[in-house]
């Protein structure tokens, strides 16, 4: 999914960037009230598991790999405006110091998988669990159809930006068929990975889980624990 230097012109690269930076100023602001002092550290492990999830590719055929996105895994976990910024410092050290997706791009990199995966995860995951039993055990599920939901829409947009601004001389029509084609499959990747996450998450500490809000209070203690 990550969009490399020169695949789309200038104005389209400018005009994703000039997105990308509206959308994560929004997004500092709005974080705060996501964030408190137990699920703020919470955010830099959701940051360092998608790092290192997006370093691991998978096979989907014809040669082609994909990789988490982890988008909607983010936002059910931090929030999604913590998400947003989650996967943004995850892209912009990427593309500072391993070369993934390159500068230019860093602006259409944000808009696919910080923005648009993020937020359309994070409500696909939100209608998922408004017609699911309203209990702890609908969480993961909803995440991994928000997940599942979240690639292809990403790649969708993808296309969109192809077809206005892409350099490359490849007919639109074939773009977008490739693209969305080959993400619905990694979207089901997508979905097993964060179903699992958010599941062994909900299962030890539910209280810390975003996406669970409303469904769950503070973890049972064990025995010998005491309240701090």
């Amino acid at each position: 999914m990550h969009v490399p230097d020169g695949f789309l012109d200038a104005p389209t690269s400018v005009a994703t960037g000039v997105v990308a930076a509206a959308g994560v100023g929004v997004a500092l602001r709005k974080a705060r009230a996501e964030l408190d002092d137990r699920t703020a550290p919470m955010a830099g492990l959701v940051a360092a598991f998608v790092f290192a999830g997006q370093m691991i590719n998978f096979p989907v055929g014809a040669g082609t790999s994909g990789h988490l996105l982890g988008g909607a895994l983010a936002a059910v976990l931090v929030g999604p405006w913590t998400g947003a910024l989650c996967i943004s410092v995850v892209l912009l050290v990427q593309s500072l110091f391993m070369a993934d997706g390159g500068l230019t791009a860093l602006g259409t990199n944000i808009t696919l998988m910080g923005l648009v995966g993020v937020f359309v995860g994070y409500g696909a995951f939100r209608l998922a669990l408004a017609v699911l039993p309203r209990k702890l055990g609908s969480v993961p599920l909803a995440a991994a159809l928000g997940a599942f939901v979240s690639v292809p829409a990403a790649a969708t947009v993808f296309s969109v930006l192809f077809a206005i601004g892409g350099t490359a001389d490849i007919a639109t029509g074939k773009v977008f068929a490739a693209m969305v084609g080959w993400h619905l499959v990694i979207g089901l990747g997508e979905a097993v990975i964060t179903g699992l996450v958010v599941s062994a998450v909900v299962a030890s500490r539910p209280d810390l889980v975003h996406g669970a809000r409303g469904l769950a209070g503070r973890r049972p203690l064990l025995a010998g624990e005491v309240v701090a």
